[in-house]
């Protein structure tokens, strides 16, 4: 046996058991203690969590945090955390995403790697311009350092922020930066599509005591409003996908009444408009006012 299957034994050993002394490891691959020892070195250096206990039940152990017990985990399971993660990959391009799916592969027998279940998404460029920002938030949340940044409003006016930062969200198709402002002395949210020149400070920040009021707290969502709408059959499968088959009544007319909620702001406008000439908003009417102005000013930027 070489050195890389030895030690990829020893990973493998660790990972079933306890502690294993060093005597042990040496009989089992018959060679000194003082190889044994310097494999422990490499793996070590090599950022594998391994510690090791002194005396004479001592020995060697991997760091509990770090193992997974398989007989909890079917091959089914482990199936759906890689679907899970590959969706999560593809919105998050990190190498800590990759190498973990790479850590859930390694348990999955070969055989059964022909997954059933596949996650497409966009490849947006803005996604992969974004990721910088994503990783400075999320190594400054970690080491728990301030972060500054120009924020764009949705007015277009820019401020500079200073904020200690506690948590990323991800939402439809945005992601968000909750954290506390110390310019507004509050907590604020962020979207990161609106933050240029974001910078991790050198100054660490004790996280707040009420922090985990707010995380309860915590609303990412807009306010709704439930509205009626004449619908085509051609868009019969999209409303059903968010709405669900409850939220359409079939009328003789060919067409399809749907009750659907939708952001009470220009979120709500961009979606209903994003159907055409297949939807028909009927109820409430001060909505179709608003809606029907929102479509007036599209109308005024081709005129």
């Amino acid at each position: 046996m070489d050195k890389v299957e030895r030690l990829i034994s020893i990973i493998m050993i660790l990972l079933r058991k306890e502690i294993i002394s060093t005597k042990e490891f040496s009989q089992l691959f018959n060679v000194s203690k003082r190889t044994i020892l310097r494999d422990m070195e490499t793996l070590s250096l090599s950022n594998i969590p391994i510690y090791s206990i002194n005396g004479v039940k001592g020995g060697y152990g991997i760091m509990d945090e770090y193992k997974v017990d398989k007989r909890l985990l079917s091959s089914s399971d482990l199936q759906n955390i890689l679907a899970a993660l590959g969706g999560f990959e593809q919105i998050l391009l990190t190498e800590e995403v990759e190498r973990t799916i790479k850590k859930i592969e390694a348990m999955v027998s070969p055989l059964s790697l022909n997954r059933s279940i596949q996650l497409s998404f966009y490849e947006w460029e803005g996604r992969s311009e974004i990721l910088e920002t994503l990783k400075t938030c999320q190594t400054s949340i970690l080491k728990k350092r301030l972060v500054s940044f120009d924020y764009t409003d949705k007015d277009g006016a820019v401020t500079n922020r200073m904020i200690e930062p506690y948590e990323l969200h991800f939402s439809e198709s945005s992601w968000y930066l909750k954290g506390f402002c110390l310019h507004r002395q509050g907590y604020r949210t962020f979207k990161l599509s609106r933050i240029d020149h974001i910078t991790m400070d050198e100054r660490a920040f004790h996280p707040r005591d009420d922090w985990s009021e707010q995380v309860q707290e915590a609303n990412y969502l807009p306010e709704f409003v439930t509205i009626k709408a004449w619908i085509s059959p051609s868009i019969k499968d999209q409303i059903i996908e968010r709405y669900g088959r409850r939220s359409i009544e079939e009328h003789s007319s060919g067409f399809l009444l749907a009750t659907i909620y939708v952001p009470q702001n220009r979120m709500g406008f961009q979606l209903l408009a994003s159907f055409g000439t297949h939807l028909k908003v009927v109820e409430p009417k001060t909505y179709v006012e608003d809606f029907r102005n929102y479509l007036y000013q599209m109308m005024e930027n081709y005129s």
